[in-house]
């Protein structure tokens, strides 16, 4: 399940890069540090965790546009079948 959220990091790494919006980019780096630290196992994400991200880069995918639109786009999926995966408290 760690690669999902390996891929879901990369691809906001990329949509991070691609980003001329400052706020946008600074959200992005956010929730892909907070992955890097849920590849590495500290803290494992719960349900209520992977929501709040997603919420963020949801609200990052509407002040998107192109490549960094579609960054989000892929890593938002990602996490969103790793969530399915990850047990309910």
């Amino acid at each position: 399940m760690t690669a999902q959220l390996q891929q879901a990091r990369d691809d906001l790494e990329e949509a991070a890069k691609s980003t001329d919006d400052d706020d946008v980019r600074e959200d992005i780096r956010e929730t892909a540090d907070a992955f890097a630290d849920y590849v590495m196992g500290d803290p494992t994400p719960d349900h209520a965790i992977l929501d709040e991200r997603l919420n963020t880069l949801r609200q990052a995918r509407k002040r998107a546009d192109g490549t960094t639109e579609d960054r989000l786009e892929a890593a938002i999926e990602t996490v969103e079948d790793y969530r399915e995966q990850v047990d309910q408290a």
